[in-house]
């Protein structure tokens, strides 16, 4: 299994910038060097920069030198609301050529809705609703979104990428049984699921289920894992909850339990380490590879 780096902050003095992709200038050789150096065997990068062939190619071979290449994409989005679904249609399907240029094998993608009610409730994370949820969902949502994947996957298969549809929030699938759903009716070999703890704890103020439930149930379907953990600080008479990012070994997920339901059920993938977006990531994170590295021994 190889660990990939899903950075959620990029400063490195004395680049700062939004914390999802890699710094700029000067910065950017610091940033791989201290990557490499906690133990990552690669990226994962937004699709889409650089866009052009030339670009991609000084991207991939930057990259591999340095003993980081990208290892998977995010790209795509929701298809349940009219104004986002050919746009993140083809986002998805460019995602999988964009990924098949730099090297990667995965293109991770959120169904991420709009907000029906932008004033309404249920937009952060941690309430007791949640806009753009399962629960919320119609069987025409899943049909649609259902087709639209199948049109992505004959992409992505022609190109030799798999697609992985992350388990979150704000997303027809936020659980394991939503996700089980979709799978039914996409049914495609190059499709699977990323099955993100994390979100499952964090989207309501309490948990639909636990994260053990989810992983058990969805574990044969995992093509991609995203790992995170969290401390969840519940306010009932407020019926929100407020969670603290930490690094793997801390927090309320049991990785040790979650790895070993993965390894059961036969998955071989990668684990992607989603950073730590405040302090310093270069300390918080490697004690996330050291214990995942840990487990994986054991």
């Amino acid at each position: 299994m190889q660990l990939v780096y899903a950075c959620r902050r990029e400063n490195v003095f004395p680049h700062t910038g939004a914390g999802m992709n890699l710094p700029g200038g000067a910065a950017r050789a610091v940033f791989l060097t201290r990557s490499k150096a906690m133990g990552f065997d690669g990226l994962e990068l937004s699709a889409g920069a650089p866009n052009d062939d030339d670009g991609i190619a000084a991207l991939r071979d930057e990259l591999g030198v340095a003993g980081l290449p990208c290892l998977a994409v995010r790209g795509g989005g929701g298809f349940t609301h009219p104004k986002t679904h050919d746009g993140s249609k083809q986002r998805l399907k460019d995602a999988a050529r964009y990924a098949a240029k730099v090297g990667a094998t995965v293109v991770n993608t959120v169904l991420g809705t709009p907000a029906r009610d932008p004033s309404g409730p249920g937009l952060a994370w941690g309430e007791s609703v949640c806009q753009g949820s399962s629960r919320t969902a119609t069987h025409d949502d899943y049909e649609r979104t259902a087709n639209a994947m199948i049109e992505a996957a004959a992409v992505a298969a022609d190109v030799g990428v798999d697609i992985t549809i992350e388990v979150h929030q704000h997303s027809i699938i936020d659980n394991s049984w939503s996700a089980l759903r979709l799978m039914d009716l996409v049914d495609r070999p190059n499709v699977g699921i990323n099955p993100d703890l994390g979100n499952v704890l964090w989207t309501y103020d309490e948990p639909e289920e636990s994260c053990e439930a989810a992983i058990v149930a969805l574990a044969p379907h995992t093509k991609y894992w995203h790992c995170k953990n969290l401390y969840r600080v519940n306010v009932p008479d407020l019926q929100r909850s407020i969670f603290l990012q930490v690094p793997l070994p801390e927090g309320e997920i049991d990785y040790r339990f979650a790895l070993t339901a993965l390894r059961g059920a036969g998955y071989a993938g990668h684990i992607a380490i989603e950073g730590i977006r405040l302090g310093d990531q270069f300390r918080r994170d490697r004690a996330s590879v050291d214990y995942m590295r840990d487990l994986l021994a054991e």
